[in-house]
């Protein structure tokens, strides 16, 4: 029952209704160029609305951060990636990202103070240019 409960929130949670409705998608490839950089990943929810594009990612850790200054790196830059190649696609609407922690159904919008820090995408420009030569 605990289960159900906490899969009830997150599917419930007014400001992901858009992410789960009929026009959302679910495991959508994704590639693009950031840079230099090919991007490659597969988006776990995606909606494009008239005004703005929502993605969401399901995370397993145990336990979840409490606010976003907690999520690792690798987790950030991934989802700032995700929302530069979105942003490309979607000029006019602004891409709003959240992860969605499996573990207590934690809900966490990720902000665009966060995903616009330029050392997070310059660094994994740096180190993905590198592993490329």
């Amino acid at each position: 029952m605990a289960l159900w409960r906490e899969a009830e929130t997150v599917l419930t949670h007014p400001d992901l209704a858009p992410l789960f409705g009929a026009d959302a998608r679910a495991e959508v490839p994704l590639v693009g160029r950031v840079g230099d950089v090919i991007v490659s990943g597969q988006v776990d929810r995606l909606w494009v609305g008239p005004n703005e594009v929502l993605l969401a990612d399901f995370k397993t850790n145990r336990p979840p951060p409490l606010r976003e200054g907690g999520v690792s790196r690798a987790y950030r830059q991934q989802m700032a990636l995700y929302r530069a190649v979105l942003s490309q696609l979607y000029l006019d609407k602004p891409v709003r990202c959240w992860l969605i922690w499996t573990d207590g159904a934690r809900i966490m919008p990720l902000s665009e103070a966060l995903l616009d820090d330029p050392g997070l995408l310059s660094l994994t420009l740096s180190a993905q240019t590198a592993e490329q030569r």
